[in-house]
């Protein structure tokens, strides 16, 4: 965590601020404290250049000035994210606050660990469908290696896969004219793929090299972080609320708030929803054309019990921080239940120990599901997610 030297006592300003503008305020002095808190902003541009310009705010202060925001809003989507961010600005100034408290806390949903019966039960599905001999990881980790794509293909494979996708998504919303999103590869990061949102419709995908990916991934983190995931949304919400209804809090995206699980279940839900029997085969036609050959029924059916394995990051992340468990201990755990490498599994433990990500494993499998058990197949129902400001609490309330 870097942290820069906090000005000792130093008022917010906030004067003639709106309430949403406050908020912004509010979320970008938070995001000084620690290096990519603040997922994107594309709000005022003289908001952040003033508080660029500030020196860094105590976060015992910004706690106590995020309880007096969300004391005066109504109860609604914006006081979820100002109470989000009274929470890590707590965790951040070392108040004692549970793992499970704070994740619970930030993203409206209470972390609990998955009996390893449920990974039993998944590894005796995958026993039946992966082929070859030995033991289970042997066979998952040569079905992987079969489909893996060399790293420097990947970004032109998934750049062709954006016409087909962006079809896709359009069937479910209207995409506002001029949205842009433009894909390239990095190395060293902790994360699979991360979606830079720019404001003015425009989305840059960082696509990290290092994880081995195979053409069923690069369907999948396509269509996860562009068409119909991450940029979809904010594209829409930024043209929408922002632009259009003058939703000033939309500027600003922030990782450990409740929007941030919303998104990753709009991300992970949406490619099933969108992607129809013609896309598919145009997507598998593009993998194709690379080289890459699959076998769409089987794979599927075998990425589709991998993806039930995801809860074991959680789970570490509560052997991490709830029981004291070491990072070797942690490793192996992903290993057996989730059967990754050892590489794998380090990526997985330095994703739940930055202390950006450290509370945001939740956000996959528990946004999944209640956005699946929200839309319920109602495309009307995805589209609400996909314009407007839904909170945690509709999702998780019976409707």
């Amino acid at each position: 965590m870097r942290r820069r030297r906090p000005g000792a006592g130093r008022a917010l300003r906030g004067v003639g601020l709106t309430e949403a503008e406050r908020y912004l305020e509010l979320g970008l002095r938070l995001g000084r404290h620690v290096d990519g808190l603040v997922d994107a902003y594309y709000g005022p541009a003289e908001l952040k250049e003033q508080v660029d310009a500030e020196e860094i705010v105590d976060a015992w202060l910004l706690a106590g000035h995020a309880d007096a925001l969300a004391a005066g809003l109504p109860d609604g989507w914006l006081r979820d994210q100002v109470r989000a961010c009274a929470t890590y600005a707590r965790v951040l100034a070392g108040e004692p606050i549970s793992y499970a408290d704070e994740v619970e806390a930030c993203y409206g949903v209470r972390p609990e660990r998955t009996p390893v019966s449920v990974y039993e039960e998944v590894h005796a599905e995958l026993d039946e469908l992966l082929p070859g001999s030995g033991s289970l990881f042997e066979r998952r980790q040569a079905w992987r290696d079969a489909h893996l794509v060399d790293g420097e293909h990947a970004v032109p494979v998934m750049t062709e896969l954006l016409p087909i996708l962006r079809e896709c998504a359009a069937s479910l919303v209207e995409l506002p004219a001029g949205e842009r999103a433009t894909i390239e590869a990095v190395r060293g990061e902790p994360w699979w793929a991360f979606n830079y949102y720019q404001g003015g419709l425009e989305s840059r995908i960082a696509m990290n090299v290092d994880i081995p990916t195979t053409g069923l991934d690069l369907i999948h983190v396509t269509a996860h972080e562009v068409y119909p995931g991450h940029h979809t949304e904010r594209a829409v919400k930024e043209r929408r609320l922002l632009r259009d209804g003058g939703r000033v809090e939309e500027g600003i995206q922030l990782v450990p708030a409740p929007q941030a699980l919303l998104s990753e279940g709009i991300a992970e839900l949406g490619p099933e929803l969108a992607i129809g029997t013609d896309a598919r085969a145009a997507l598998y036609r593009v993998l194709e054309r690379h080289g890459i050959r699959p076998d769409p029924d089987l794979d599927e059916r075998i990425a589709a019990a991998l993806e039930k394995l995801g809860t074991a990051s959680v789970d570490v992340a509560l052997m991490i921080h709830e029981d004291g468990a070491s990072s070797d201990e942690a490793e192996r755990y992903l290993e057996r239940w989730r059967l990754a490498t050892p590489e794998q599994a380090v990526h997985g433990v330095r994703f739940v120990t930055s202390p950006t990500w450290r509370g945001y494993a939740i956000t996959y499998t528990a946004g999944e599901r209640l956005c699946r058990a929200y839309v319920d197949g109602e495309p009307a129902r995805f589209e609400r997610l996909l314009t407007e400001h839904v909170r945690v609490g509709e999702l998780v309330a019976p409707h």
